[in-house]
């Protein structure tokens, strides 16, 4: 039996334990292409014998820019057992941001997908003094494709296939196999280098935690450039799980129902979406449909993993009702059947989570870096160790423990081995003594259930000196089904305030009800009475927090935040320095009401002509 100790030992494995028909599946031209374990063996040796007829060594840098599909893995795996290293990147980054990547890395190769994504990269390209040599999936005029690669694959594997085996022999479990640009809020991107043992060690450990075994298939649409996907595919294929890769964000449901999935990956913003979807759809019900309909997001709110002993038999009746009536309608969205699905990359809210639990759509947090390979903590359905609120209990083979300022800590065979070209920082994050420093605070609940309450460097001071912990707050606000998305802000001044961007369907809904008129959403934020609504939805929510935690002020925007507009990062958290540079207007009208009065003061002041006094008086 294989021991998986380097990412392409899965082969191997997956060859003597699954040789399904269906373990990697993508569509083209509208019809799902399947591949069995030994397409995908065969493939990817094909692809390595390729790479070294086209002159690549053991260490170059090779960057891939595709969306998610079995060929991205093919290419994975073929750079993995050459030694290649693998430098997966956004495909929604900037010209600037590419070309430092693409220089910093000293990437040999770029494999790109389609012509667009060669389109966003060809201006970075164009300003490169050496050049990368350039591979698309698809075909594409003028340039080279991928295929070529794997004919000449084909066509020299005797003559490369004894030089494979010996670098796949002599590969050392803690040898460097991929570096992986962290997207960052502020700055320049850091390339974080992890091992085959970091990679290896992380995903053996988390797959684990949850049930589902070689019969279930998953769909897979969060970038595969991004270690969490990455590290849960490789989860899903040493258990055999079929992986099936959505056309798109657009067409996930369809998806879902085409191959009857059992569970995907999802970051939080994604499945408030889909909540909102769900809660918006009973705003055309009325009557008993509608009171129903209700009821099954006020039954679902006290809904709990701990086991359905502990509810009352009328809850129990209640779920069994809402179950055929509702929650089982709901499922069928997403293919029918009860779901596994893995959620990081920020909190989720718990009441997003008992609503949908109670809907057989069961929701487990976990929590990491790319720093981390990446998980250090998720909830552990296999074991029954699932706590909503929290990230679960530590990974084993992970260590974890809190310094002074609660900031989370972790040592173990997942951190990173470093920062590339950057040994001054990664100094300053992994201590001497090993101990890599989140930049994360938590705390453990009940002793095992690791919960993280914010970032270090988003925490801000009140001037009265009391500490604030904004994304506790903004969780905590985006319950509502008013607020889509918020930026609790205050840092030095006297009291918490909040930008926030309502959730427009939700206040058309209520506007139309109170027979509000309006000409567009500018006009609609303007109206007190919308101004007064958002006030009560705060007070609500302000009772659950300290005094100097309440939102006091608020500002209501019209825009929406996304990737796109750089006010979200490429894992769907808030980009604080953009977004207070874009509203600091706003900020300014929110914490400045009393400086024009205070600056007139001092104005007039210093118009003031004084007399000139004894000592002033030249001789």
């Amino acid at each position: 039996m294989t021991e998986i100790t380097r990412t392409f030992d899965l082969l191997d494995h997956l060859v003597e334990r699954y040789p399904k028909d269906d373990i990697l599946a993508g569509k083209v031209a509208g019809e799902w292409v399947r591949y069995s374990s030994h397409d995908y063996y065969k493939f990817a040796h094909y692809l390595a014998y390729g790479l070294c007829e086209m002159g690549l060594k053991e260490g170059d840098r090779v960057v891939t820019m595709s969306g998610n599909c079995p060929e991205w893995n093919f290419i994975d795996m073929a750079l993995s057992m050459s030694g290649i290293i693998h430098v997966p990147i956004y495909p929604t980054l900037s010209t600037e941001n590419y070309q430092y990547i693409l220089q910093h890395s000293e990437a040999a190769a770029v494999f790109v997908s389609t012509r667009m994504l060669l389109g966003r990269l060809r201006p970075a390209l164009e300003q490169l003094e050496a050049k990368p040599q350039i591979y698309t999936l698809a075909q594409v005029d003028g340039e080279h494709r991928t295929l070529e690669i794997l004919k000449l694959g084909i066509a020299n594997r005797d003559k490369w296939m004894g030089e494979i085996e010996r670098r796949k022999r002599e590969i050392k479990p803690e040898d460097w196999t991929t570096m992986i640009y962290t997207s960052g809020t502020t700055g320049q991107s850091k390339g974080v280098m992890l091992s085959h043992r970091n990679l290896c060690s992380n995903f053996l450990a988390h797959s684990q935690v949850q049930p589902m075994g070689s019969d279930s298939r998953v769909l897979s649409f969060l970038p595969l450039n991004h270690i969490y996907e990455r590290s849960m595919n490789y989860h899903w294929q040493y258990k055999g799980i079929s992986i099936y890769y959505a056309e798109s964000l657009g067409t996930i449901q369809q998806n879902m129902h085409e191959i009857q999935a059992d569970g995907f990956c999802a970051v939080p913003r994604v499945l408030e979406m889909v909540y909102d979807k769900l809660y918006a759809a009973g705003k055309d019900l009325s009557g008993l449909r509608k009171k129903i309909y209700d009821r099954a997001f006020t039954h679902g709110s006290h809904y709990d993993y701990s086991g359905l002993r502990k509810f009352s038999p009328m809850y129990l009746v209640g779920q069994k009702i809402l179950d055929r009536l509702v929650y089982s309608k709901w499922r069928e969205k997403f293919g029918g059947k009860r779901l596994i699905v893995i959620t990081g990359g920020s909190s989720i809210q718990p009441r997003m989570v008992r609503i949908f639990a109670a809907a057989g759509i069961n929701i487990y947090e976990g929590y990491g870096l790319s720093e981390t390979s990446p998980v250090i903590a998720v909830n552990d359905p296999a074991h029954g160790q699932v706590k909503i609120g929290t990230v679960g209990p530590i990974l084993s083979g992970v260590e974890v423990k809190f310094g002074d300022d609660n900031e989370i800590l972790t040592r173990g065979p997942h951190v990173m081995m470093g920062y590339y070209k950057d040994p001054e920082y990664t100094a300053q994050v992994i201590d001497p003594d090993g101990w890599f420093h989140t930049g994360d605070i938590g705390e453990l609940v009940g002793g095992k259930y690791l919960k993280i309450t914010d970032r270090k460097k988003d925490i801000f001071k009140l001037s009265a000196g009391k500490y604030v912990a904004p994304q506790l707050i903004e969780n905590m606000l985006r319950e509502s089904e008013y607020i889509e998305q918020v930026m609790v802000i205050g840092e030095n001044e006297k009291q918490v305030a909040a930008i926030i961007s309502p959730n427009f369907n939700t206040l058309h809904y209520w506007a139309l009800k109170h027979k509000m008129h309006y000409r567009d959403n500018a006009e609609l934020i303007s109206l007190p009475q919308v101004n007064e609504k958002i006030r009560k939805v705060l007070e609500v929510y302000n009772k659950d927090l300290a005094p100097h935690e309440q939102v006091k002020q608020f500002r209501l925007v019209v825009d929406e935040w996304t990737q796109n507009n750089g006010l979200l990062s490429p894992t769907l958290k808030l980009r604080r320095a953009p977004l207070m540079e874009k509203y600091k207007d706003l900020v300014a009208d929110i914490f400045g009401k009393d400086k024009p009065a205070q600056n007139a003061f001092f104005s007039a002041f210093k118009s003031i002509e004084l007399p000139t006094m004894p000592w002033q008086k030249k001789n």
